[in-house]
């Protein structure tokens, strides 16, 4: 099946918000330090998802194992799109080869699709990205493409009760729109139509 492959995110002028899902040690140093400290792995990859419904899907609502604390991360979005120019897909769709082998080999920024999730997990007809990052370029962007860092954990705690007794509304969550990726290149080389 064909879903839409476009950046769906919370943004304003300048940011564009991602979340990440971690434990309370690392989560409550970020939030304190407002960058991440001595606590997290740097030598992992890592991946941040502009979907906050694809992040409570895949941490369930912050109840799994080293994910119960939910930040949001508000990011500059000329470091964004940056990330976007050096992503390379995950599984080579609609690139053919060692073109796409070599692609893959040398990257340390990684894009993949995955099926958007409802209030309940139900698929959406759209994907939800999730750019993955390793070595120089996790670094670089921890250090220098990180405007704010929040943490969503009492607030996804009360939607989780509200999901729980079905009285959790789209309206109540994160607002996301479209965000905006004109660039060609970007375009093709992510698969996006």
């Amino acid at each position: 099946m064909n879903y839409i492959k476009e950046v769906f995110a919370k943004y304003d002028k300048t940011t564009i918000r991602v979340y990440q899902a971690y434990c309370q040690e690392i989560a409550e140093e970020a939030v304190k330090l407002q960058h991440f400290g001595e606590h997290y792995n740097f030598h992992r990859m890592t991946w941040v998802k502009p979907s906050f419904l694809w992040m409570m899907y895949r941490s369930n609502w912050g109840t799994k194992k080293n994910q119960e604390f939910v930040l949001a991360l508000d990011i500059d979005q000329k470091s964004f799109m940056q990330l976007l120019r050096q992503a390379v897909l995950t599984s080579p769709e609609t690139s053919s080869g060692m073109d796409w082998e070599k692609a893959f080999s040398e990257t340390a920024v990684y894009c993949q699709w995955d099926t958007d999730r409802g209030i309940n997990g139900n698929p959406l007809q759209r994907a939800a990205i999730q750019i993955g990052l390793k070595e120089h370029i996790l670094q670089d962007f921890f250090a220098n493409a990180i405007c704010r860092i929040e943490d969503m954990t009492p607030q996804i705690r009360k939607w989780n009760m509200l999901r729980k007794r079905n009285q959790l509304k789209m309206k109540d969550l994160p607002a996301e729109k479209l965000f905006p990726v004109n660039d060609r290149i970007i375009r093709k080389n992510l698969d996006m139509q």
